[in-house]
């Protein structure tokens, strides 16, 4: 029996993040947790980020001779898979550690990010070198790696150098190749009708309903996961999905339509019958639950138009209210924007 059948329906599986998306709305919103510093060897500010950004980019590359033996795809492929144990904040090596949330990239990234579709990684190198509003520079595949690692996996960057950067941005890099050789019916992602944003604000406490019945089973009614072991260090079978263990208030997936576009395609695991307004209301309510915080988030998006209209911390660029941003309605903010464009 599958663990999806042996705890009923199966849940809200790869959160944020950003890494896999209780009984009740009312958790108390001033618990927070801390978030992990970001760390990194560099002695100067990402030439992809703002100064004092919390988005440091550790020191340039080695040589490609210097390459470690075991820098390898393979390598990198397991990076992906077993993050908590090969860089989770458990491993015996302290200089190892270098997330802060106990989540695999494979909670978000599912099949270790070959499975088409909704945050696949099949077609990664070609989408990089690009912009990216939220640091104001262009940015490559390495700068993304560590984006996740201090957002999604709440962590600190990996050094340039290191084995672990070298060997993830090579698998990453070597999936182009493996969407290529796939055949057109492979290349299609089985998934449902793509969200779309409903007209109104989230109902966090019919996303409460929606979570008790159709996800609860496997990330808990608590929200905090299910173990794949009785060793946190081995991570979760089910992510957290708020919580100290999971992704922080500056990833991705803590923004309302993000997640639930994610929601809708994906969950619950293996049954993605969500509807749209199911999909929008509970991923409101998942990220309504507190989480780590990221430091120095009102740096991010130095032209302040182009931050995305779910995102849910300022300053905007606009007089619509914060949580308006967080939980919508969304349909006013995007025809605001819009109309600006057309002005311009």
């Amino acid at each position: 029996m599958s663990p999806q059948e042996s705890r009923g329906l199966p849940g809200l599986t790869g959160v944020l993040v950003a890494t896999g998306l209780v009984a009740a709305v009312a958790i108390a919103a001033g618990v927070r947790y801390a978030a992990v510093p970001p760390g990194g060897s560099s002695d100067a500010a990402s030439p992809t980020a703002p100064a004092n950004s919390g988005l440091e980019r550790p020191r340039p590359p080695r040589p490609v001779t210097d390459v470690p033996d075991h820098a390898t795809e393979e390598y990198g492929r397991r990076l992906v898979a077993q993050t908590v144990e090969l860089i989770g904040p458990d491993h015996p090596d302290p200089a190892r550690r270098f997330t802060g949330a106990r989540l695999n990239c494979a909670s978000c990234h599912l099949a270790t990010g070959t499975d088409p579709g909704t945050l696949a990684l099949l077609q990664t190198a070609e989408h990089y070198p690009r912009f990216s509003g939220r640091s104001g520079a262009m940015t490559d595949v390495e700068d993304r790696i560590n984006e996740c690692m201090q957002r999604s996996m709440n962590g600190k960057p990996l050094p340039l150098d290191s084995p672990e950067m070298i060997a993830m941005a090579a698998y990453l890099r070597s999936l182009g190749s493996r969407y290529e050789a796939m055949g057109a019916s492979l290349k299609k992602a089985d998934e449902p009708p793509a969200f779309k944003t409903p007209s109104r604000a989230a109902d966090v406490p019919a996303g409460a309903r929606v979570y008790v019945e159709r996800c609860a089973a496997c990330h808990g009614g608590d929200g905090l996961g299910l173990l794949a072991t009785g060793d946190r260090a081995k991570g979760y079978l089910f992510p957290p999905l708020w919580g100290p263990d999971s992704f922080n208030d500056g990833a991705g997936m803590h923004r309302v339509l993000t997640a639930a576009r994610f929601i809708k395609a994906r969950m619950p695991l293996g049954e993605p019958t969500l509807t749209d307004d199911e999909a929008f209301d509970v991923a409101a309510f998942i990220n309504s639950k507190p989480r780590p915080e990221m430091p120095n988030l009102h740096v991010d998006y130095p032209d302040r138009s182009t931050k995305p209209v779910d995102n849910p911390y300022g300053p905007f660029a606009d007089d619509f209210p914060a949580e308006q941003h967080q939980y919508g309605p969304f349909p006013p903010i995007e025809a605001y924007y819009k109309s600006l464009k057309k002005t311009k």
